[in-house]
């Protein structure tokens, strides 16, 4: 057990240095860039999933929250929240960044999620074109009050070092519990296990990513680096993990049945093309 614990601090203490660089650029661009971000997206208009799924690779602080506020006031269409969600990758930039992950393994992920988000947002909003064809949706003018935490007020670099602990923290957590499962049932046994499930591996990380925080992405992602899941069992889950969107959306979007809706197809949409990706024996 200490030499499990001694693995998971220094490998996790080797990323810190990475882990506050990584996100004092993000916290930089984000600042600059905030409010032209939100105003781009809410002007894109037919072109919502294309601007919505581009921006959502971009790691920003609460964006999906963003998308999920203007969806609930209908500033932007069900298709551009979906590409936003299916793009967004939350934790995993960072984390590979700070574990020296190759530029075009990292590139070949986010291009993928990228077009996943971009086609299931453009096919969303075709289908729904021609159900509500003729129907004129009343206007939903609500209080855009966005609950992002992000305290970005408090300048850049106090908001990097609040990401980076609380990252930090997460990953320490998950990699010791990783440590413990490799231990005792072994790595070869889980990898072999979950590699030969093209099925039920992706269905597993679809549960993970409904998670409504970051932790979701921190465990698919350090799963993956463990080498104890393939990409595309780790595309399924973040592909469906859309941060605290979800929470989000449950809670600013009026309509229960509605958000089930909306998380079903988010589900289904990440699972399935997990799924495909496996059956087509992709790697990165």
């Amino acid at each position: 057990m200490l030499e499990i614990i001694e693995h998971t601090l220094i490998d996790s203490i080797k990323l810190l240095p990475f882990l506050f660089i990584t996100y004092l650029i993000m916290e930089y661009i984000e600042h600059k860039t905030k409010e032209k971000t939100k105003e781009t997206i809410k002007k894109s208009g037919r072109f919502g999933p294309l601007i919505g799924g581009i921006l959502g690779v971009f790691p920003q602080c609460g964006f999906s929250v963003s998308a999920t506020n203007l969806y609930a006031a209908r500033v932007i269409t069900l298709g551009t929240l979906i590409a936003v969600y299916l793009s967004t990758s939350d934790e995993m930039l960072p984390i590979f960044i700070s574990e020296a992950v190759p530029i075009p393994t990292i590139l070949k992920i986010l291009g993928i999620k990228l077009l996943i988000g971009i086609v299931a947002g453009f096919v969303i909003d075709f289908v729904l074109h021609l159900i509500n064809k003729g129907k004129q949706e009343e206007e939903k003018i609500i209080d855009l009050c966005e609950k992002e935490h992000c305290h970005c007020e408090n300048g850049i670099v106090k908001s990097a070092l609040k990401h980076t602990i609380n990252i930090f923290i997460f990953i320490v957590l998950v990699t010791f519990i990783i440590n413990i499962v490799i231990h005792f049932i072994g790595e070869d046994t889980i990898a072999s296990f979950l590699r030969n499930q093209p099925i039920l591996g992706p269905i597993i990380a679809g549960i993970i990513g409904l998670i409504p925080n970051c932790a979701s992405s921190v465990i698919l992602t350090q799963m993956y680096l463990e080498n104890v899941i393939s990409a595309a069992t780790m595309i399924s889950g973040l592909l469906v993990g859309a941060g605290v969107g979800l929470a989000v959306l449950f809670k600013a979007n009026k309509g229960i049945k509605q958000n089930l809706k909306i998380t079903a197809l988010l589900y289904a949409i990440g699972v399935g093309s997990g799924i495909i990706i496996g059956l087509m024996g992709l790697t990165f």
